[in-house]
């Protein structure tokens, strides 16, 4: 009987998420395919740099060891590399200790077609035609900036890389409301007719529930595993949820009253009103921070793992 990836939390990275291959994208994009191919051959024993999703991987997959009634979480290694200059690739996995055995190697064609082969919840990469093509799936997505100690002190790189490496017990995950754990809806009116309006609209449907946004299917899995946890033996969750929205009353309402209609708790919630929310993520110390704006992106990457959200198109 063939395995199943049914119920299981099913992540996939791309490989130049997973690990730091600025310079080999560097040397395709400048000297082309040969000379990639080249590099990567010469290096195949190099061990790779840890990437902007390394660290939540690793944490992610520390739950399969937590649970105690089999795997949660499966991580499926997707990479635009052919088999042949995929061996680099698997030696870091293996150097690193990643529990990570299933892989797509695409020889240079697009990932997001074989996202739902593997029962993909959450997709992370750095190509942005990718992500783009997984959220007009349906498929959770995000664009991943790099890692945010590249704009810090040495000082500063080592305390970031100490706390996630030492911190594992507990996954921290901070999400934007509309346009990510919502449907953009609220968030067009908005750019479209301005705050008042907003209001208006978030005040007359306050009771109705938001439609679930590309971020609602992977938000309900962390709560079950989180659920799951919490029901045996007393144990905390490893898990911890925040959700940091730019909304505030009257339009907090709705966002109350349609978690509960999903039956999901989110542990944090900010509702900021408009200030700018780089403290609080700050404070919170995600390991990976979700949102749809390119200016909250844009403020958040220097202090913490950052994901866009694009549209859907």
């Amino acid at each position: 009987m063939p395995v199943s990836l049914d119920n299981l939390l099913v992540v996939g990275v791309s490989s130049r998420a997973l690990f730091d291959l600025e310079a080999e994208e560097a040397i395709f994009r400048t000297q082309g395919l040969d000379a990639y191919r080249r590099h990567q051959l010469d290096n195949e024993n190099a061990i790779l740099k840890r990437g902007a999703g390394f660290a939540l991987i690793k944490a992610l997959l520390k739950l399969n060891g937590l649970a105690g009634s089999g795997r949660m979480v499966e991580v499926v290694i997707m990479s635009r590399n052919s088999s042949e200059t995929s061996m680099r690739i698997f030696n870091s996995i293996e150097h690193y200790g990643l529990d990570i055995t299933r892989a797509v190697l695409a020889g240079g064609a697009s990932l997001a077609p074989y996202l739902t082969a593997f029962n993909v919840s959450l997709f992370l990469s750095l190509h942005e035609d990718d992500v783009q093509a997984a959220i007009n799936s349906g498929i959770a997505s995000a664009l991943l900036y790099q890692k945010p100690d590249t704009a810090a002190s040495p000082e500063t790189t080592h305390e970031v890389e100490h706390e996630l490496e030492h911190e594992l017990e507990q996954i921290r995950i901070a999400f934007d409301g509309d346009a990510v754990i919502f449907s953009d809806e609220s968030e067009r009116i908005f750019q479209e007719r301005g705050i008042e309006a907003f209001e208006k609209y978030e005040r007359e449907n306050a009771k109705r529930p938001l439609p679930a946004g590309p971020f609602a299917r992977l938000l309900k899995a962390l709560s079950f595993i989180q659920n799951n946890f919490k029901n045996a033996e007393g144990r905390a969750a490893p898990i911890r949820t925040a959700l940091v929205t730019a909304r505030s009353s009257p339009a907090h309402e709705r966002v109350i009253r349609t978690l509960r209609a999903w039956d999901v708790a989110i542990d944090e919630t900010f509702f900021m009103g408009g200030v700018a929310k780089s403290d609080v993520l700050a404070a919170f110390k995600p390991h990976i921070f979700f949102d749809d704006q390119p200016g909250h992106c844009a403020r958040a990457a220097p202090l913490v793992q950052t994901g866009r959200v694009p549209v859907k198109q």
